[in-house]
């Protein structure tokens, strides 16, 4: 199938790529021409494990094109994806969706036969119906639907995700129509086992809100439940255990840790709760899974200097600073909040990070150093932040730690009995500091 999809974030890019690796001639599109320049070399300008090599892949094989040229694109495909970006507006709460208006108007300029158009990118109730009236303006009922096909990709985990998904959801207003031909886009994923889900449009915006506000409140339960397990001496892994395998609950996000971050989760939840309050509806559960996790933020940074005593003058390590592992993405990492409080209280800061220096940390005075090494011998504490595959096997007898640092491990990465080093003071989250 000809497929354009307008936008090479992460949503757009990682799609683009693997429908044309499915065998589609795929044009995406993008108005940053430095990013398409990138990847008209086969350059990737996210971390995303695996996606270079398919990229590639794919350019040679011709299945891929980039552009900036929208006009064109949108002529010559019959299916046309949404994928821009909907951040979190100026109100602090609201989706912005001056991004997906703008495509609208776009395409309703450059419609020369019939088109389906492929909401991908996340939006409230309703978006789809006011990207429809945008369309009219310029185009009759019938050169064109509408479909909500909404993403559930994580960072780091995209590839897998987009070819194994556990369902893919369509929201159409005329299954007759769309349904066959967005079947058999994703007949080869379908083969594999997803479930091929078809629901109104306004149902599939809202699917993806409730997912990732209830994926949210998962991790934000376990959280408080570590708090508990601290002040009763008990282990958070083992009640993690203990009611994730009741198939009613599920062990997945029951990992205790920071807060959650990242470019979901935080806007996602606000906007769902925007979207409650235009319609009277109290989502109590959702407002309440946002004022914690907000108070995590600053319950780990307390935890932290609770630990040191005092951080002035102390020097503190982190290991990581993305909101997750596998990922370069340091929207809502709980380190942007930590940082500001530490630096307040005098201390001096230095990280690593596998993808490299993080210009989104606006302090001169916090240092990015190139190895793991330099974290654990220079450093009064250190912080494991983020779970990358490099962290969870070191060896703390193999460098020269200095008596009596302190490590404080957000991800419980480690046993607590296979912590040798008589030097290191161990922490971790919501379990006891004996096994």
């Amino acid at each position: 199938m000809k497929i354009t999809i307008i936008g090479t974030g992460y949503v757009g890019l990682v799609s683009g790529v693997l429908f044309a690796d499915l065998g589609n001639d795929v044009i995406c599109v993008d108005n940053d021409n430095k990013k398409i320049n990138l990847l008209k070399k086969g350059i990737v300008p996210i971390y995303e494990p695996g996606l270079e090599e398919i990229l590639k892949k794919n350019i040679k094989s011709k299945r891929i094109k980039f552009t900036s040229n929208i006009s064109e694109a949108i002529k010559l495909s019959k299916i046309i994806f949404i994928a821009v970006g909907t951040p979190t507006a100026k109100d602090g709460i609201s989706a912005d969706l001056k991004n997906v208006y703008k495509v609208a108007k776009d395409i309703s300029k450059n419609i020369n036969n019939y088109k389906i158009i492929v909401n991908k990118s996340t939006v409230p109730i309703g978006t789809g119906d006011e990207v429809e009236k945008i369309i009219l303006r310029k185009n009759k009922k019938n050169k064109f639907d509408i479909i909500s096909n909404p993403e559930f990709l994580r960072e780091g985990e995209a590839i897998r995700d987009f070819k194994y998904p556990d369902r893919i959801v369509i929201g159409s207003n005329n299954l007759k129509k769309t349904k066959p031909i967005l079947e058999k886009l994703y007949l080869p994923i379908i083969n594999k086992g997803a479930k091929f889900l078809v629901v109104s449009r306004r149902s599939s915006e809202l699917i993806k809100y409730a997912s990732n506000a209830f994926l949210a409140t998962k991790i934000t339960f376990i959280n408080e439940i570590a708090n508990l397990c601290e002040s009763t001496n008990t282990n958070v892994e083992d009640i993690a255990i203990g009611i994730g395998t009741d198939q009613r609950i599920g062990s997945r996000f029951l990992r205790a840790g920071p807060a959650f971050g990242g470019s979901c989760f935080p806007k996602d939840i606000r906007a769902i709760v925007k979207t409650a309050n235009k319609f009277s509806v109290d989502l109590s559960i959702i407002k309440t899974v946002i004022k914690s996790n907000e108070n995590r933020k600053k319950l780990i940074t307390d935890k932290i200097i609770k630990i040191l005593g005092s951080v002035r003058r102390k020097r503190i390590g982190f290991l990581g600073v993305t909101f997750k592992a596998n990922t370069d993405d340091m929207r809502d990492s709980q380190f942007l909040k930590i940082y500001p409080k530490l630096l307040k209280r005098g201390a001096l800061l230095s990280y690593y990070e596998p993808t490299g220096k993080k210009y989104e940390i606006k302090s001169s005075k916090i240092k990015f150093v190139s190895s793991i090494k330099q974290i654990l011998e220079n450093n009064d504490m250190i912080v494991i932040h983020t779970e990358w595959d490099e962290f969870r096997s070191i060896n703390f007898s193999n460098f020269n730690i200095k008596k009596g640092t302190k490590i404080f491990d957000l991800r419980n990465l480690y046993k607590i009995k296979n912590i040798s080093n008589k030097k290191i003071r161990y922490y971790s989250i919501g379990r006891p500091n004996y096994e």
